[in-house]
């Protein structure tokens, strides 16, 4: 079942073109000394109010959406001549490093510490990750962060601020305990409910600090909370840290694992149409234009492999922000759509062998994610080299699982290749690490083509998702309505290499399939191929069969699962 030419262009082409976390449980509730932790107060502005924090001119406030954790968010009104700088001034110990970070929206977003380093990001669509760090003074026992846009470039959006150190406070250097019972009091589909035994001090407990996975979450005061926000049928791993008046944070508690309930029908309320555009081959046409022409919202953009070593690169040679690559995706989101990354494929320098460790691999997506303030990412997995390869299979999966903690609502995709029955062994094997290393996949999504000369391509794609279906209710023991919902298709359009013809009315069939079982993600290869050249064989800018221009791209955008 491994083509030759096309179905994925690295699979195919690319000769032709270029020849967790360690977990601390604190089981004995005793005095301690500081941890390293967020020492900035209402981080995540979960309080609904501005506490902590003060803004020039009063264009701060708190918002519901958008946010990247928990349910509110900092908005700065930006005006012409007030950056709506809002900060607050926390106490900290001198010659001592520390590490300021947050999520940030908006033109010319900025992130700093009075006198000393700051970023900048510029990201109007979607959340992307700010962090510096900076090391006090030999007498400095205070630092004031800040963040804010700049001057008539729109307003800004800030979430999850964090300033990881020891907190300052004089002579008051004990932390409080460890808090013990962190436990589920209830789940729905989007939110868990958290309690736990009070910490104590030797002046006072002030606030709770809850984390997902190493993520601050929420700020409480009390010794119970309710994190929203969250996706159905996903798991989440939470702790609790105490801190007192002076900045002194404890040791985090003993963790506990949580999986949200299915969302209607058992889904994961991730429904994604996002056909392949491929801007290195294939005579690539306007994205926005096709978008126009299509109702189409969503691409998967191919492809992120190694530019030497564990750094990624568009097509492993082109930079990840700066380019035309950037540029087409600041266009598709100007005109209201998103991307998806594809990473790996079929050939050339893939980042999952060169990568050395899954820690070093996660780090190496964290800078696809960070790049683009990302909502989900694929892993295309395939050849001897990445899906046939039991060390890099479980490289990924713990890569992904890495990413997944550290980036809260981040869908993970995982795409390979199929049998016209279900996975092969390979895919079996990835399907059963994915459980045992909890890797918390989102969705697993097949090719179901390249089958032989004169496939029932209906048919067997059909089959094949059954299959699959079949392999995650007998691994994960979902019923069908939940495996159906981590499920995607990524299909072929026209001709393919083994002389398959997938017609628009085929195509048509699969996609009233997909509606009806609500799967995950419909997508196909590509693009660049979906314009008519009946007879035209298997070439990179059309199908090869009689069609009409971004007819397959149409026929996708009416997936909606």
């Amino acid at each position: 079942m491994r083509p030759s030419l096309l179905g994925r262009p690295w699979r195919r082409f690319l000769a032709l073109l270029a020849t967790a976390a360690l977990a601390l449980a604190g089981a004995v509730a005793l005095p301690g000394t500081a941890q390293a932790a967020n020492i900035l107060g209402n981080p995540g502005f979960e309080s609904g109010g501005l506490a902590s924090w003060s803004c020039t001119g009063n264009l701060g406030s708190v918002v519901s959406t958008p946010v990247h954790g928990g349910t509110k968010a900092l908005a700065g009104a930006v005006t012409a001549s007030d950056i709506a700088q809002c900060g607050q001034t926390v106490t900290v110990q001198p010659n001592t490093a520390y590490t300021l970070s947050g999520w940030v929206r908006g033109s010319y977003v900025y992130l700093g510490v009075d006198g000393g380093a700051s970023t900048w990001a510029s990201s109007p669509t979607a959340y992307t990750r700010l962090s510096v760090s900076f090391t006090t003074g030999a007498g400095q026992t205070s630092a004031r962060v800040y963040v804010h846009g700049w001057y008539a470039q729109g307003a800004y959006q800030a979430d999850d601020i964090s300033l990881d150190g020891p907190g300052g406070g004089g002579s008051d250097t004990q932390a409080p305990s460890v808090p013990g019972g962190l436990t589920s009091t209830g789940k729905t589909s989007t939110s868990v409910s958290l309690s736990w035994n009070a910490a104590t001090d030797n002046v006072g407990v002030t606030a709770y600090d809850v984390y997902s996975g190493a993520n601050q979450v929420l700020t409480v005061s009390g010794t119970s909370a309710t994190v929203s926000g969250l996706s159905p049928s996903t798991a989440y791993t939470f702790s609790v840290r105490a801190r007192d008046g002076a900045g002194n944070v404890s040791g985090p508690s003993a963790s506990v694992s949580v999986t949200t309930n299915a969302g209607g029908g058992g889904g994961t309320g991730f429904k994604q149409a996002a056909p392949y555009l491929f801007l290195g081959w294939g005579d690539p046409p306007s994205a926005t234009s096709v978008m126009s022409a299509t109702g189409v919202k969503w691409y998967t953009m191919a492809f992120i492999l190694s530019s030497g070593g564990c750094t990624p690169a568009w097509d492993g040679q082109r930079p990840l922000t700066g380019g035309n690559d950037q540029t087409v995706i600041n266009s598709i989101r100007s005109a209201g759509g998103d991307i998806v990354p594809s990473i790996g494929g079929w050939s050339g320098n893939k980042l999952g062998p060169n990568c050395s460790t899954p820690q070093a691999l996660a780090g190496a997506y964290q800078k696809v994610i960070d790049a683009y303030g990302l909502k989900a990412i694929d892993v295309d997995i395939e050849n001897t080299d990445e899906f046939e390869n039991a060390v890099v299979q479980d490289r990924i999966l713990g890569a992904l699982k890495i990413v997944k903690a550290n980036n809260p609502g981040l869908r993970t995709i995982l795409t390979f290749g199929t049998s016209t029955t279900g996975p092969t062994s390979w895919g079996n094997r990835l399907i059963e690490q994915a459980k045992a290393l909890d890797a918390g996949i989102d969705v697993f999504t097949i090719m179901p083509f390249d089958f032989g000369g004169g496939a029932d391509m209906y048919g067997n794609t059909v089959n094949a998702t059954e299959g699959l279906k079949n392999k995650l209710r007998s691994t994960f023991g979902w019923d069908d309505a939940t495996a159906y919902a981590h499920i995607g298709i990524s299909g072929m359009n026209g001709l393919s290499d083994q002389q398959e013809v997938t017609s628009p009315e085929t195509w048509t069939r699969i996609r009233d399939w997909a509606n009806g079982h609500h799967i995950a993600r419909l997508a196909y290869w590509a693009v660049n191929r979906d314009r008519p050249c009946p007879g035209g064989g298997v070439v990179s800018n059309c199908s090869g069969i009689s069609q009409t221009t971004w007819q397959f791209t149409s026929i996708t955008a009416g997936f909606t699962g």
